[in-house]
C-alpha cells in the first residue's frame, strides 16, 4: 500500500508545525482515555483510515512511537482525501487526531534508533522475524491474520516515512513475502480455506475435505476461465464469478456456505471411516431440495427446465454448477429475495446461458453462439438486480410512507406474481429495459415536505465468539439525493391478481363459503317455517354474494389478468345467475307438494322419473357438496386431486364445498377440552413438583439416556444417600452381614452412593499420601475391608459404632482439605493432623484387629526413620481443579441430609428442573450423533433495543426515587443474596471493576436485553461440545471429566474436534440494523447521518466477526440501494442477514428471548423431526416450539400477559397444530426448514403496511406452497413480554393493527378458499367482535323510543320474546372474559395441577383479571376495525423495559381516549336511556345478567388504565395530574408541538387517518356518526315539555335548540378571540347579555311551557350525541368545513366535549383518591405477586429506600 504524502528523499518526516492550519471544534466525543476511540469513531467517508488506527493501537504498547507515526500517516491521509474538512464529522476527527499528535510529537521518543525511519525500519524487521517466521508454524489462522494486516499496514508507513533509497534489501524482501502471502491468512468466518501451517481442527474434518475437492474439480467440462482460456478456475464458484460478474464476498460466502450444506448431508449418509468423496446421492438430494419450486414453476408455466446434463459430462460437476449459480444470484438478489418466482426466472435464464457457455449452444434469439467474456464484480448487481430493485423502489415511494391505499401501488407480492404467467417471458435475456415491467410513464413529484432518511445500516457480532452481521453504509459518488424528497405519482400499473381493498366486504369473500353455509341454514328455516306457502325468502342463493365480492374486490386487477381469468369470473356470474333464476322456478312449481323432507321421505322408493324439476335442480346443486364431503374423509384422494392438472378435477374442485359451522364461543370450549385431552396423552405435567420427581427418580436416568444419548453407555447410579447408610449400619443390631447389605443393597441409589465413597475416598488417601509405608497401610486396610465383605465377617472385624466419629472427622478432613491457604506450612500440618485423627479412628475405633496391620508396618519401618506416620502428604494435588472436583463430590456425599427435600430453593430453578424432567417422558425422537444431526443457525435482528445496562442505568432512580438495581434486588431476593455471595468469594480474588462488571450482567441478564438473548442463544454451542465430547469421549476420559480435558495433551485432541463439530453445526448471527449509527455516536441511540461532496450512500451487506477487542470484516457484498426503503424494518433486516446463516435449518430469535443450557440438550432431537411424516408424505417445514414467559413475576399485570401468553403458546398451539392444522408462525423461536424456505421467499414477508405482522405470513406462506408446520412442547425457550398497562395496550394495538392488515391480504383469502370446510373454520373464528353489543343496544333503544317494545309486550300473541336475551346471556358470559380464561386454566391445571389452577383462577378474579381482559379486547376491536377502514397501521415500540412507574391522566388520554373512553361513555349513554325509558322485561333474571355484563365492560372501558396504573389513587399524584392535564388541555398547537404538550397537536394528530383515507372510508366514518342523530329524534317525544306529541313541529323545535346552543357558542367563541385582550369590557357585557338571555329563556319555559328539571336531564342526554356527531361530520368533512370557515368552531367544539369526557371520568379517581386505603389496596392488588416473593411495593412507590442496598 504505496502512500504519496509528498516527503522528500532525504530526512526525517516532517513535524507537525508544518502541516495544513487546522480550523477550532470541539473535542469532546473522542476522549482521550479511550485508546481505541480514534479507530472506532472514524466518520464514514474516512473509513480507509481505521485499519491504519487500529494497527496503531495494537503496538502502543510494544513501540509508542511507531505508533506516533501510524497516527501520523493516518492524519496525511484524511487531509488528502478531505482538504476542507466538508464530510460530517471530519472537521471533529480531524482536530482530535492533531490535537493528540502533537502532544505526542513532544512526549514520545524512538527506542530502538535516533531517528524515525531506522526506528520503524528496525520495528518492521524484528516484528517480521518475531511473528511472521516463528509464528506461521505455531499460530492459528485467526491470530496469522490479524499478524499479517498489522505487517501490510506498517510496511505502507514505512514507505512514507523513509525514503525509497534508505529502504533496505531485508525489509524488501520481508514486504514482498507479506504480500504474497497475505490472502492465505485473511479473516475468515468458519472455514479457513486458504489457511496454511497449523490448520483449525474442522479443516482436518473429512466431510469438509471431500466438499472442497468436489468445489475443485473443474475437469468435465473443463472450466476455463473467460477472458483466459489457457487459466482453470480454482473451484466451480470461482468460474460463475468470472463468467456472470458475482462480487467477490458474495462468491466467497456463497463457496463456504456450500461447503457446509455438502458436508453435513454428507455425514449423515455415511461412517468415518475410509471417506474419501462426496456420496452422488448428498449433491442430488441437495439439488432436489434447492429446485423443487424453481421445477414447479416451470411446470406450472408449461416451460421446460433448463436443468440440462449432457451425456458424457461429469453429472456431479454439473449439479453443483445449477446449485452453486442459484446460491449465487439468491446471495447477491438483495430485495429480490422476497420474490422467489422472480429468481426463478434469473436462474432459467442464467443456467441456460452457463449451458451454453459449457457446451456451445446457439443463442435462441440472435442465432448466434454463446461467448465467454469475463465481466466485471459488480456485472450481475448492475444489470440484473439494480433495474428491479429501482421497479420496487419506485413502487414502494407510491406508499407515501404507509399513507396511500394498497391498491395505489404494487408491493412484493404484486411484483412477484408478474413472473406466474408466461407474460414475463417477454423481458427477454439480457432483460429489455424498455419492457412494461420496466418503463412506466410516471412523474415525480415534490413529496409535501417529506424527507425520507436512511440511517447507517450495519450488523455485528455482539458475542465473543459468533459471527453475525452488518449492513453498511459507505460514502460514494452520486446522483443528488434530491431522489430522496420524491414520491411517484401519475399513471400505475395495475395491481397482480388481487387487490388490497380496504373493506370489512374480506371477511365476506375470503370466507364465502361459511356465508354461503349461513344463508342455506336461514333460507331452509325460513323455508320450514313458512309452512310451503310460497314465501318470496326461497329465492335466496348463496351464489350471488360471492361472485359478486370476487367482481367488485378483483375489479382494479382486471387489467393484468389473462383472458382465461376473465372467462372464469364471467362463467361465474353466468352460472350463479343461472341458479338464482332456475331455483325459485323449479321451487316454485313443487310448491304444492308436501314439503321437502316430508316428500324425499315419501318418495325414496319411487322412480327418479316422477321427480319434480326443483328436486332435480337441488341434486345438481349438492352433488360437488357430497364430492367435498367424501373428500374431506379421504384426505390423501384430496390431496392428490388438489395438487392435479387435470381439467375435469379441477372443474369439480371449483365446485366442491363442505358445510359445517363452529362458533366462537364453541371453539374455546372445543380448544380446552381438545388441547387438555392431547396435553394430558402428552404427558404434560406429568413432573410438576420436586416431590413428584423425587418419586419417578429412579427411572429417570433411564429416561435421559433414552432421549438425549445417542449411544447407551453403562448407567451410573449415584445419589447422596450416605448418611441414611450411616445411620442404619450405626443402630443395626443384627450379627449377620447379609441382613445389613440386604438393607442397603434395598435402595440402589444408596448401594451405588456407599461404593462411590469407599472407592473415591481410597484412591484420594492413596493419591494424598507420599510415604510408600503408609500407602501399604491403606492397602493392608482395603484389603482387610474386601476381604471381610467376600468373606461375610464384616461385622465381625468392624465395629459399627464408630463409624459416626468417622464421619465426623472426614467432614472436617475435606473441609480443611477444600479450603484456600495463604501459609502452606500451616496448611499442611492442619491437614496432617485431621488425617492422624482420621486414621486413628479407623484402627482403634472402626476396625477390630486394626491394631495388627500398624504393628506390621511399623516392623518394616526402618530404624533411622524418626518421622510419624501420615507425615508426608503431598499438597500439590489441591491444586488440580479434576482432583479436587473428587473431593467436592466426596464432601456432598457425606454431608448433603434429607433437608434437601427442599432443595432448590429458587422457584425458577425448580421450574426449570421439573420441566426438564417431565419433557423426558414426553413423545421426542431420539438424539442422533452429533457428527449426525441437522446443522442449523440461529438468528436474532436487533435494532435498538438495551444491550447490555451501563453502571449509569443501574444506579438511575425514576421519579418516584427508585433504581433498576434496588427494584431487582426485591424482585429476586434470593438470586441477588447468591450473587453477592459468589463475587464476594475471596477465591475470585475480584476488584470493584470487576464487581460493577459482574453486577451489570446480573441485572442485564434479568432484563430484556440482547445480551441475555445472546448468553441463551450461545448455550447450543457450549451444549453441542460436550455432546460430541461425550460421542467420542471413552469411559477414563469421561471420568476425567470435560472441563479438564484442556489439562491433557491427549485428550485436548478430542476438545478441537469438539469444538469443529460445533462450528460446523451451529452457526448464531445477530442482525444490527444501524450498527454503524451507533458505533459512530457517543450516545448509543444516537443516529448519524454521513454524506461526502456528492452525496450519494452506498449500502453493503457486511459479515463481522467479533474479536479479541475489535470486529473482524469478513464478506461485504455490495446492495442496489438503501434496503429498508422498500419494506418493513424487521423482515428486511432478517432478510439482509439470512445471507450468511448456515446449515439447513434456521431458528428465528427476537431480541427479548433467552435459551436455556439443559434445553439446548434436546435440540439434536427436534431438529430430527423435520425427517418425520406427517399426514402421509408430507414433512415439516416449520416446527413450532412453546415458550416460557419469564417477565411474569413483575406485578399482575405481567402475571396475566403471562398466563395469556403461555396459554396461546402452549394449549392454543397445540389445537391448531393438531387436530385443527391451521397453525402457522406467530413469531419465535420457531425453527424453519431453511432450504425450503429460502427458495420460496424467505421467512418472512416485507411489503410496506400489508405485512406488517411479518412473522404470521410466513406460515402462511409455508402452507400455501405444499409446507407443513407443527408444535412441539417437550423444549421451550424463554420471552420477554410488556409487563406495563400502556406497554400491553401497544403490544395489542400493534398485533390488532397487523390483524386488520392480515384480513386484507391475498394469503388470506387463498387460504380461505383453499382450506378444506374444517380447516377454513378454524381459520376463521380465531378473530371475535363486540359488534353484536351495539347492535343489541341500538335496536332496543329504538323499540323502547319509538314505543314498538311497549307494544310488544302488550301484544297477547306473543307469549315469548327472550330468544334475543338467551343468545346475549353467552355472549355476556364472553365479555366477562371466562371464556378466555378456560385455556388458560386448562394449561395450568395440566401442567401445575387443578387444584393450583382454581386458586389462580380465584386470586385472577380477585386482582380484576376480567377487567383487564375485557379492556384489551376494547382495543383489539378498536384498531382492528379502524385498520380495516382507513389503514394506518404502524409499528408501535413498546419498550420493553421494566415499568413500575405512574403514568400521567394525561398520558393515559391521549392513549385511550378514542379506543376506550368515546365507546364506553356512549354504551352507558344507551344504558342509561335503556334504564329509563325500558319496559321490558324488567322481572327477567337473564335482563339484569345481560345489562350487568355491558356495564362491566363500560366500567373496565373507563377506568381501567386507572385501576392498574401504579399510585393511580394516590391524592398528590393527583394533584399532579389535574394540574398536568389542564395544562395540556389549554396549550395551543402549531409546527414543532409535540402531542404530550397541546391537546391541539394530538387532536389533529388523531385525525391522521381521515386525512389520507378515501372517499369510501370519509363516506363511511359519516354513515356511522348518523347513528347519535337517533338519541334526539327518540328523546325530544319523552320530554314532559313536549306533552306526548308526536308531531313533527317537536323534532323541529328540539334543532332549533340545538342550533341556538351552537350559535351561543360560536359568539363566546368569536368574542374571546376578537375583543378578549383589547376590548375587554365589550366581552364581558356580551357574556353577561347572553347570560341573562339563558336565564329569561328557561324561567319561561319552567313557568309557561312546563319544562321540568327531568327534561333537562333528558335534553343533555338527547344533544351531547348530536353535537358529537356535527364533530365527527365535520372531520370526515374536514377540507370543506375548512373551506366554509368553520374548522375553528369543531375544534372548539372538539376541545369542550374532551374537557366534559375528561371531567366524567377523572371525578370517580378524584373521590376514591380522598381515601388513603384506596391507594394501598391498589399497591396490593397491583404487586400481589411481588408481595409473596418479598416485595416492598409500597416502600418502593413512596421512595423510602435504604440506600444502603447498593453497597
Amino acid at each position: 500500500m504505496a502512500s504519496t504524502s509528498g516527503i522528500k528523499d532525504v530526512g526525517p518526516p516532517r513535524s507537525l508545525s508544518r502541516r495544513m492550519t487546522r480550523g477550532s471544534s470541539m473535542i469532546e466525543p473522542y476522549a482521550e482515555d479511550n485508546a481505541a476511540v480514534d479507530s472506532e469513531l472514524v466518520p464514514s467517508s474516512l473509513a480507509s483510515v481505521a485499519p491504519i488506527l487500529r494497527v496503531a493501537n495494537e503496538v502502543e504498547k510494544d513501540n509508542p512511537r511507531v505508533a506516533y507515526l501510524c497516527r501520523f500517516h493516518a492524519f496525511e491521509n484524511v487531509h488528502r482525501m478531505d482538504r476542507k474538512s466538508t464530510g460530517r464529522g471530519v472537521r471533529q476527527f480531524k482536530t482530535y487526531l492533531l490535537h493528540r499528535l502533537k502532544k505526542e510529537e513532544e512526549e514520545i521518543k524512538p527506542r530502538l534508533a535516533k531517528n524515525d525511519p531506522t526506528e520503524i525500519q528496525k520495528y518492521y524487521q524484528n516484528f517480521y522475524e518475531k511473528n511472521i517466521s516463528e509464528g506461521q508454524y505455531t499460530k492459528k489462522p485467526e491470530e496469522m491474520a490479524k499478524i499479517y494486516q498489522i505487517a501490510t499496514v506498517l510496511y505502507a508507513v514505512l514507505k512514507t516515512v523513509v525514503p525509497p533509497s534508505k529502504v533496505e534489501y531485508e525489509t524488501e524482501e520481508y514486504a514482498k513475502d507479506v504480500e504474497e502471502k497475505k490472502e492465505q491468512y485473511e479473516h475468515y468466518n468458519i472455514l479457513p480455506l486458504y489457511a496454511v501451517g497449523v490448520k483449525p481442527a474442522i479443516m482436518e474434518l473429512p466431510e469438509i475435505k471431500a466438499a472442497l475437492r468436489a468445489l475443485r474439480n473443474v475437469d468435465n467440462p473443463p472450466l476455463r476461465k473467460p477472458g483466459d482460456r489457457d487459466k482453470s478456475a480454482n473451484d466451480i464458484l470461482e468460474w460463475l464469478s468470472s463468467a456472470f460478474g458475482f462480487q467477490k464476498g458474495n462468491v466467497a460466502n456463497q463457496r463456504e456456505h456450500l461447503i457446509l450444506l455438502l458436508a453435513n448431508i454428507d455425514t449423515r449418509s455415511k461412517s468415518l471411516e475410509d471417506y474419501e468423496e462426496l456420496d452422488g446421492h448428498t449433491i442430488h438430494l441437495l439439488m432436489d431440495k434447492t429446485f423443487k419450486n424453481y421445477c414447479s414453476w416451470c411446470d406450472y408455466l408449461h416451460c421446460k427446465s433448463n436443468l440440462k446434463f449432457e451425456p458424457g459430462a461429469d453429472r456431479q460437476q454439473l449439479e453443483l454448477l445449477y446449485i452453486g449459480l442459484y446460491l449465487l444470484i439468491w446471495g447477491e438478489a438483495s430485495n429480490i429475495r422476497f420474490m422467489p418466482e422472480c429468481i426463478c426466472y434469473i436462474f432459467h435464464n442464467m443456467a441456460n446461458e452457463m449451458h451454453g457457455i459449457l457446451f456451445g449452444n446457439v443463442q435462441p434469439v440472435s442465432g448466434g453462439a454463446y461467448q465467454a467474456e469475463a465481466l466485471g464484480e459488480e456485472s450481475f448487481l448492475q444489470d440484473v438486480v439494480s433495474p428491479i430493485y429501482e421497479v420496487m423502489r419506485k413502487e414502494a415511494r407510491r406508499n407515501r410512507g404507509g399513507k396511500a391505499s394498497h391498491s395505489s401501488w404494487r408491493n412484493y407480492d404484486d411484483l412477484n406474481e408478474y413472473f406466474w404467467s408466461d407474460k414475463c417471458f417477454k423481458l427477454g435475456w439480457p432483460m429489455d429495459l424498455k419492457s412494461d415491467f420496466f418503463v412506466d410513464s410516471d412523474d415525480t413529484l415534490q413529496a409535501n415536505g417529506v424527507s425520507i432518511q436512511l440511517d447507517t445500516l450495519q450488523f455485528l457480532n455482539n458475542s465473543v465468539y459468533h459471527t453475525c452481521i452488518s449492513l453498511e453504509m459507505l460514502i460514494s459518488k452520486s446522483p443528488s439525493k434530491a431522489e430522496h424528497n420524491q414520491v411517484i405519482s401519475g399513471k400505475k400499473k395495475p395491481k397482480t391478481n388481487f387487490v388490497e381493498v380496504r373493506t370489512f366486504l374480506h371477511l365476506y369473500r375470503s370466507f364465502d363459503r361459511m356465508w354461503m353455509f349461513l344463508i342455506l341454514v336461514f333460507q331452509a328455516m325460513v323455508i320450514v317455517a313458512s309452512h310451503g306457502d310460497g314465501s318470496i325468502f326461497g329465492i335466496f342463493d348463496e351464489g350471488v354474494i360471492a361472485t359478486a365480492l370476487d367482481l367488485i374486490l378483483s375489479f382494479n386487477a382486471w387489467r393484468s389478468l389473462k383472458s382465461t381469468q376473465i372467462l372464469r369470473y364471467l362463467l361465474k356470474v353466468t352460472v350463479a345467475a343461472f341458479w338464482v333464476v332456475i331455483l325459485p322456478i323449479g321451487y316454485s312449481s313443487s310448491v304444492l307438494n308436501p314439503t321437502g323432507l316430508v316428500r324425499v321421505f315419501s318418495t325414496l322408493g319411487g322412480t327418479w322419473r316422477k321427480q319434480s324439476l326443483y328436486n332435480y335442480l337441488v341434486a345438481i346443486y349438492l352433488t360437488p357438496n357430497i364430492l367435498s364431503a367424501l373428500l374431506f374423509l379421504l384426505p390423501p384422494m384430496r390431496r392428490s386431486m388438489e395438487r392435479s392438472n387435470w381439467r375435469m378435477i379441477v372443474l369439480l374442485m371449483w365446485w366442491a364445498q363442505v358445510y359445517f359451522m363452529d362458533a366462537q364461543i364453541w371453539y374455546a370450549i372445543f380448544a380446552t377440552i381438545i388441547g387438555g385431552i392431547y396435553g394430558a396423552f402428552s404427558h404434560l405435567g406429568e413432573i410438576r413438583t420436586l416431590g413428584m420427581l423425587r418419586s419417578r427418580f429412579d427411572s429417570v436416568p433411564s429416561a435421559f439416556y433414552e432421549r438425549l444419548v445417542p449411544m447407551q453407555k453403562e448407567e451410573p447410579k449415584i445419589d447422596p444417600l450416605i448418611p441414611i447408610a450411616l445411620d442404619m449400619a450405626k443402630d443395626f443390631k443384627g450379627k449377620e452381614d447379609a441382613d445389613l447389605f440386604r438393607k442397603i443393597n434395598n435402595d440402589d441409589y444408596m448401594h451405588s452412593a456407599v461404593i462411590e465413597c469407599y472407592q473415591t475416598l481410597k484412591e484420594m488417601l492413596y493419591d494424598l499420601l507420599d510415604d510408600e509405608g503408609d500407602k501399604m497401610i491403606i492397602k493392608h486396610i482395603c484389603h482387610e475391608i474386601d476381604t471381610s465383605i467376600q468373606m461375610r465377617t464384616f461385622l465381625s472385624k468392624f465395629r459399627m459404632s464408630g463409624l459416626p466419629s468417622l464421619n465426623d472427622k472426614l467432614e472436617k478432613f475435606l473441609s480443611d482439605l477444600l479450603a484456600d491457604y495463604d501459609n502452606a506450612e500451616n496448611y499442611t500440618s492442619e491437614l496432617i493432623k485431621d488425617l492422624q485423627d482420621l486414621m486413628e479412628i479407623i484402627i482403634k475405633d472402626v476396625m477390630i484387629n486394626g491394631q495388627e496391620i500398624l504393628d506390621r508396618a511399623h516392623s518394616r519401618r526402618q530404624d533411622n526413620d524418626k518421622k510419624e506416620r501420615f507425615e508426608r502428604i503431598n499438597i500439590r494435588l489441591t491444586q488440580i481443579r479434576s482432583w479436587k472436583e473428587k473431593v467436592v463430590r466426596l464432601h456432598l456425599l457425606l454431608t448433603v441430609k434429607e433437608s434437601a427435600i427442599n432443595v432448590p430453593m429458587n422457584l425458577e430453578a425448580r421450574r426449570r428442573i421439573t420441566f426438564f424432567t417431565n419433557s423426558l417422558y414426553m413423545r421426542m425422537p431420539n438424539a442422533p450423533k452429533v457428527h449426525n444431526m441437522l446443522s442449523f443457525s440461529v438468528l436474532t435482528p436487533y435494532y435498538k433495543e438495551d444491550v447490555l445496562y451501563s453502571e449509569e442505568e443501574l444506579h438511575l432512580e425514576n421519579e418516584d426515587g427508585i433504581s433498576i438495581l434496588f427494584y431487582l434486588q426485591k424482585i429476586y431476593p434470593d438470586e441477588w443474596r447468591n450473587f453477592e455471595e459468589r463475587i464476594r468469594d475471596p477465591k475470585l480474588k475480584a476488584n470493584e471493576k470487576d464487581r460493577t462488571e459482574a453486577t451489570r450482567q446480573w441485572v442485564s441478564y434479568r432484563g430484556q436485553t440482547l445480551s441475555r438473548t445472546v448468553r441463551g442463544m450461545m448455550y447450543y454451542k457450549e451444549a453441542l461440545e460436550l455432546q460430541c465430547f461425550l460421542d467420542f469421549a471413552e469411559d477414563n476420559e469421561i471420568f476425567t471429566g470435560y472441563r479438564t480435558v484442556d489439562m491433557n495433551k491427549d485428550h485436548r485432541v478430542l476438545k478441537e474436534r469438539a469444538e469443529a463439530l460445533a462450528d460446523l453445526k451451529f452457526t448464531y448471527v445477530v442482525s444490527c440494523q444501524i450498527y454503524g449509527a451507533q458505533k459512530k455516536s457517543s450516545d448509543n441511540r444516537d443516529q448519524n447521518e454521513i454524506d461526502d461532496e456528492k452525496g450519494q450512500k452506498v449500502y453493503y451487506s457486511v459479515l463481522v466477526k467479533g474479536g479479541d477487542k475489535l470486529d473482524e470484516e469478513i464478506y461485504r457484498i455490495k446492495l442496489p440501494g438503501p434496503p429498508t426503503e422498500i419494506g418493513e424494518g424487521k423482515p428486511e433486516n432478517q432478510n439482509h442477514a439470512i445471507i450468511f446463516t448456515r446449515g439447513e435449518a434456521l431458528q428465528t430469535i427476537d431480541m427479548n428471548q433467552d435459551n436455556y443450557f439443559e434445553e439446548a440438550f434436546k435440540m439434536r432431537n427436534v431438529l430430527e423431526e423435520f425427517h418425520k411424516d406427517h399426514h402421509g408424505e408430507r414433512k415439516p417445514t416449520i416446527l413450532g416450539l412453546r415458550e416460557h414467559i419469564f417477565t411474569g413475576s413483575v406485578s399482575s399485570l405481567a402475571w396475566f400477559m403471562s398466563n395469556q401468553e403461555t396459554s396461546f403458546v402452549t394449549i392454543g398451539q397445540r389445537v391448531l397444530a393438531d387436530p385443527l392444522r391451521v397453525r402457522f408462525h406467530y413469531g419465535h423461536p420457531d425453527i424453519f426448514d431453511r432450504i425450503f424456505h429460502i427458495t420460496r421467499g424467505g421467512i418472512s414477508k416485507a411489503s410496506k403496511i400489508i405485512n406488517l405482522s411479518e412473522d404470521i405470513f410466513s406460515g402462511y406462506n409455508s402452507t400455501l406452497r405444499g409446507g407443513f408446520v407443527t408444535h412441539h412442547e417437550y423444549i421451550q425457550v424463554g420471552k420477554g413480554r410488556d409487563v406495563g398497562m400502556n406497554q400491553i395496550s401497544l403490544f395489542e394495538a400493534k398485533v390488532a393493527n397487523g390483524n386488520g392488515e392480515q384480513t386484507l391480504s391475498r394469503d388470506v383469502y387463498r387460504l380461505g378458499r383453499r382450506f378444506d370446510f374444517y380447516r377454513m373454520l378454524s381459520f376463521y373464528f380465531t378473530t371475535v367482535t363486540v359488534l353484536v353489543v351495539y347492535v343489541f343496544l341500538y335496536g332496543r333503544m329504538y323499540m323502547v323510543l319509538s314505543g314498538l317494545e311497549k307494544k310488544i309486550m302488550e301484544d297477547a300473541t306473543i307469549s315469548n320474546n327472550r330468544a334475543l336475551e338467551e343468545a346475549l346471556a353467552t355472549q355476556s358470559v364472553f365479555q366477562l372474559g371466562l371464556i378466555l380464561v378456560l385455556p388458560m386454566a386448562m394449561e395450568v391445571g395440566l401442567e401445575s395441577g387443578f387444584r393450583r389452577a382454581l386458586g389462580d383462577f380465584i386470586i385472577m378474579q380477585l386482582q380484576l383479571a376480567s377487567v383487564f381482559f375485557t379492556f384489551q379486547l376494547g382495543t383489539k376491536v378498536h384498531y382492528y376495525g379502524k385498520t380495516i377502514l382507513h389503514g394506518g397501521s404502524k409499528y408501535r415500540a413498546t419498550g420493553r423495559g421494566f415499568v413500575i412507574f405512574h403514568a400521567k391522566f394525561a398520558d393515559n388520554y391521549r392513549l385511550y381516549s378514542r379506543s376506550h373512553f368515546v365507546k364506553g361513555l356512549e354504551l352507558a349513554i344507551l344504558l342509561v336511556i335503556y334504564q329509563v325509558y325500558g319496559e321490558s322485561y324488567r322481572s327477567s333474571d337473564l335482563y339484569l345478567f345481560i345489562t350487568f355484563s355491558i356495564w362491566f365492560l363500560v366500567s373496565s372501558w373507563l377506568f381501567a388504565p386507572f385501576v392498574f396504573n401504579p399510585s393511580g389513587f394516590d391524592w398528590q399524584k393527583t394533584v399532579e395530574d389535574w394540574t398536568d392535564w389542564k395544562r395540556w388541555m389549554g396549550n395551543r398547537g402549531g409546527i414543532g408541538i409535540a402531542q404530550d404538550k397541546s391537546w391541539e397537536s394530538w387532536w389533529d394528530a388523531e385525525q391522521e387517518h381521515l386525512k389520507h383515507t378515501n372517499t369510501r372510508g370519509r363516506l363511511l366514518e359519516i354513515v356511522l356518526a348518523l347513528r347519535f342523530f337517533l338519541y334526539q329524534y327518540g328523546l325530544v317525544y319523552h320530554l314532559n315539555i313536549a306533552r306526548d306529541s308526536r308531531s313533527i313541529l317537536v323534532y323541529g323545535l328540539s334543532w332549533l335548540v340545538m342550533i341556538t346552543a351552537l350559535l351561543g357558542l360560536k359568539l363566546v367563541s368569536m368574542g374571546r378571540r376578537r375583543f378578549g385582550t383589547d376590548f375587554q369590557l365589550m366581552f364581558r357585557i356580551l357574556k353577561a347579555l347572553l347570560f341573562l338571555g339563558f336565564l329569561s329563556i328557561m324561567t319561561v319555559l319552567f313557568v309557561v311551557c312546563g319544562l321540568t328539571l327531568s327534561d333537562i336531564c333528558a335534553a343533555f342526554l338527547a344533544f351531547l350525541p348530536t353535537g358529537w356527531a356535527f364533530l365527527l361530520i365535520g372531520q370526515a368533512c374536514r377540507p370543506c368545513v375548512k373551506g366554509i370557515g368553520f374548522w375553528d368552531s369543531i375544534m372548539e367544539l372538539g376541545r369542550a366535549y374532551e374537557c366534559v369526557m375528561g371531567l366524567v371520568i377523572f371525578m370517580p379517581i378524584v373521590i376514591l383518591s380522598w381515601f388513603p386505603f384506596v391507594s394501598e389496596f391498589q399497591t396490593r392488588l397491583l404487586f400481589n405477586q411481588a408481595f409473596s416473593r418479598g416485595l416492598q411495593i409500597s416502600m418502593i412507590l413512596a421512595g423510602k429506600k435504604d440506600k444502603t442496598q447498593y453497597a
